[in-house]
């Protein structure tokens, strides 16, 4: 366990919409409104907990509209956060006082940035600019995923100085938070501190969050290695639960949120045991109904 400062917060963002998005069967309403109620008593910096996209494409987050307008955020501190990956999103997402932060997936893989937003980099590049406008506009701040920020499947091309290149010219439109995403759980430890010691001797008043997905025995050097280099943002989910569809191995899923809490302590993370102990049963009787 590190030795954390009271000057060196560390966040956690639990991520309920990146735990469900996936799951066929749809989680009744009333359940993703409880369920996300007890994690607001938690203590998390921020929960991303939905998004604004075609329900053709994820059917699971159709009913975000609803969640949103039925969270009770005025007895919590924690931010919300959805995703977001076209225009049409944003003009929606910026119209909930409730939500904070607009995340937007930017694949740094063509391949992958075509699969997941139906455009390229280039285009999605102009998307950022028409989303950050926006939340400019309406009091909300934009988070920049940069997926595959670790490798990719797709032999496209690949390295930190990639990775630099495109965090450059998003912090040149304006972009100060962006989160580091390991999507398809290829990322070691090795390639988590180089790329965690690039963009943060390069970008140093830039906040670089982990999203990483990863096998069971593999979170804990994954963990260590981007607190090591500098990382002060995680982004987890309870039990693991989902991860990217992409990666088709069951066993790669988000890093569990409970592994953070043993790796940091809750005194550290200043989250309320429990309240969170009651949102990991809740989860439990929620997930383990539909995977």
């Amino acid at each position: 366990m590190p030795t954390i400062s009271q000057d060196d917060e560390v966040k956690i963002i639990e991520c309920p919409r990146d735990a469900m998005q996936g799951i066929l069967d749809f989680i009744p309403t009333a359940q993703k409104i409880d369920y996300i109620n007890s994690l607001l008593k938690v203590g998390f910096h921020t929960l991303d907990c939905g998004s604004f996209v075609s329900p053709r494409a994820i059917p699971q987050m159709q009913d975000t509209r609803e969640v949103l307008d039925n969270l009770d955020v005025g007895s919590s501190n924690t931010k919300l956060s959805v995703i977001v990956a076209n225009q049409r999103g944003a003009d929606d997402a910026v119209q909930f006082p409730q939500v904070d932060y607009l995340g937007f997936p930017f694949s740094i893989s063509e391949t992958f940035q075509r699969r997941n937003t139906n455009k390229g980099i280039e285009d999605s590049f102009d998307t950022v600019k028409y989303i950050l406008d926006k939340c400019e506009k309406h009091g909300k701040e934009m988070v920049i995923y940069i997926s595959m920020g670790f490798g990719n499947p797709y032999k496209d091309e690949w390295s930190t100085a990639v990775v630099n290149d495109w965090v450059g010219r998003l912090i040149d439109l304006g972009i100060s938070q962006f989160s580091l995403s390991d999507t398809v759980g290829v990322s070691t430890s090795k390639s988590i501190a180089e790329v965690f010691q690039s963009v943060n001797k390069d970008f140093a008043n830039t906040e670089f969050g982990g999203h990483f997905h990863t096998k069971p025995w593999e979170w804990e050097e994954k963990v260590s290695s981007a607190y090591n280099n500098g990382c002060r943002r995680f982004d987890g989910a309870i039990k693991g639960y989902g991860g990217c569809p992409m990666a088709k191995d069951d066993l790669v899923g988000n890093m569990p949120t409970e592994r953070l809490i043993d790796y940091f302590s809750f005194e550290a993370l200043k989250l309320k045991k429990a309240p969170f102990e009651g949102a990991f049963k809740l989860a439990e009787s929620i997930f383990n109904r539909y995977l």
